[in-house]
């Protein structure tokens, strides 16, 4: 795990008056990594002796030149509520020095962290879920532990988070916070029987590449053309100032006038959209702390005919360069495939898809599906449980190392049979289409047109042809922006889209 060290003039002016300070995300009620170093870390006084006590251990260290210090404790077993004590000892200068400040953190649990990250069907909140007026109101849960990041774009790392701390689930904590976040972490906490502390970092209407660090992005030279769509972005910076001022205008008039607002295409926040200022802002803060894993969900502001074809390898600088940065090893990633949605002929969510698919090759990910969940006329949809029950799923087998079905069929290879071309996949057992025939394959020849194909399940695999194509050699599922298929396992998990084309 790193500490980031800045000029002494970003010490806050507490420390200068010999307090020693905490993190926003190391407070009272929050949760702590079961069976990692507890790492304990802020500002101070240069010079200042610093103590801190937790289960019975204490350990001592001393503020550095910059007034920064940092200090682990032993790993420990799941439990609480405990209390620390972070005790700081101005150094004397020529006799007694000032009297040993006592800071005190209570009602501390020691589980599992989740940090929950992405855009918008991430920050969507319980309240706007389908499910809220069921569950909000049994969302009490003492071991259940919520922390929202406030949105902020920075130019370069932060060492603090902008938030309000940690407060145990409740209907007025939970009603805010992440719903898919939420229904994760309270499947979590139930079946795991730790506590679950999870942390809701989240901007709607963002890019993956503005969540990976600068330098990552720009150590992958096939990736520059993120920097080229950014110069083109602030090219127009000035113009883009003015249609908004104008429609901004436009739109006060009609107020006045007592006139229908007028509605304006959607212009993508130029700071929200730069590279690396969400990792500078809402992670890197994040990154001291000790974490069972993560959770992400984005994808749909990456699918335009442009950007989705580098979606896989930001995605993996992203994941890689997360888990260097957390310096605690390959942790679990998990993410969600974006959903169906009609959207336009300016984005392709089939090739996108297609890229998060090819991002499982990474280790220790996991996908889940959620084609057949989605809203086809609103790219928000409100089954926000069943989306993190799948991530739950994913986290239980990955992480938790439990025996069961966690993903759909997902495409291994297809193979040429004369007419006709048969599709494997993993997790396969029990194949069926829901509602009939099955529906969204494609199979295309040599020359790459696809055309539409009957199919039907043999045994574990797909078989598919079409009149119009002689000898198949390619096969593709669900290739559209909000295709219809239906093919499931025989857990009641949906098969993810695919193409065979390389």
């Amino acid at each position: 795990m790193k500490v980031r060290f800045f000029c002494l003039l970003l010490i806050p002016c507490a420390a200068l008056s010999a307090q020693v300070t905490l993190p926003k995300i190391l407070a009272s009620h929050m949760v702590i990594q079961r069976d990692l170093p507890v790492h304990v870390w802020g500002s101070a006084t240069p010079g200042e002796e610093v103590a801190v006590t937790f289960r019975g251990q204490t350990r001592e260290t001393k503020a550095g030149p910059l007034g920064r210090w940092s200090l682990y404790l032993k790993p420990g077993a799941a439990g609480g509520p405990f209390q620390m004590t972070v005790t700081g000892t101005p150094a004397a200068e020529g006799g007694a020095g000032p009297a040993a400040q006592v800071q005190t953190l209570d009602d501390i649990l020691v589980g599992d962290v989740w940090v929950a990250s992405g855009q918008s069907n991430m920050e969507f909140a319980m309240r706007q879920a389908a499910t809220a007026a069921q569950d909000l109101p049994r969302a009490a849960d003492s071991n259940l532990r919520l922390l929202i990041v406030k949105k902020r774009a920075s130019d370069y790392a932060q060492d603090d988070t902008d938030t309000d701390g940690w407060a145990a689930s409740s209907p007025e904590t939970a009603r805010d916070f992440s719903a898919v976040a939420w229904y994760f972490a309270r499947e979590i906490e139930q079946r795991e029987h730790v506590p679950v502390g999870v942390i809701d970092s989240t901007w709607g209407g963002t890019v993956a590449e503005s969540w990976t660090r600068l330098t990552a992005l720009g150590e992958d030279a096939s990736l520059a053309p993120v920097f080229v769509s950014r110069g083109k972005m602030t090219d127009g910076q000035a113009d883009a100032l003015l249609e908004e001022k104008d429609e901004n205008r436009q739109r006060e008039e009609a107020k006045a006038a007592g006139k229908p607002i007028p509605e304006f295409p959607w212009h993508p926040p130029l700071e929200s959209w730069a590279p690396g200022l969400l990792w500078n802002g809402m992670i890197a803060p994040l990154t001291p702390m000790a974490i069972r894993g993560v959770i992400w969900y984005q994808g749909e502001s990456n699918s335009a005919l442009a950007r989705a074809p580098l979606y896989e390898r930001i995605m993996q600088t992203l994941i890689e360069d997360w888990r260097r940065e957390w310096g605690i090893g390959d942790f679990p990633f998990l993410y969600v495939q974006i959903s169906n949605f009609k959207s336009t002929a300016a984005e392709d969510w089939a090739a996108l898809r297609q890229q998060q698919l090819k991002t499982l090759e990474i280790s220790n990910t996991a996908m889940a599906v959620t084609i057949d969940i989605g809203n086809p006329d609103n790219v928000h949809p409100t089954d926000k449980v069943d989306v993190g029950h799948r991530l739950a799923l994913a986290a239980r087998v990955l992480s938790y190392g439990e025996t069961v079905e966690d993903s759909g069929p997902l495409f291994r290879q297809a193979t040429p049979e004369g007419a006709m071309i048969r599709v494997w996949f993993d997790h396969a057992k029990g194949l069926k289409a829901n509602g009939g025939d099955l529906t969204g394959f494609e199979v295309a020849g040599s020359d790459g047109r696809f055309s539409p194909a009957m199919a039907k399940i043999d045994g574990s695999t797909i078989v598919a042809a079409s009149p119009a194509v002689i000898d198949p050699m390619y096969v593709r599922y669900g290739w559209a922006n909000s295709p219809q298929c239906n093919l499931f396992n025989g857990d009641g998990l949906p098969a993810s889209p695919f193409t065979s084309v390389p």
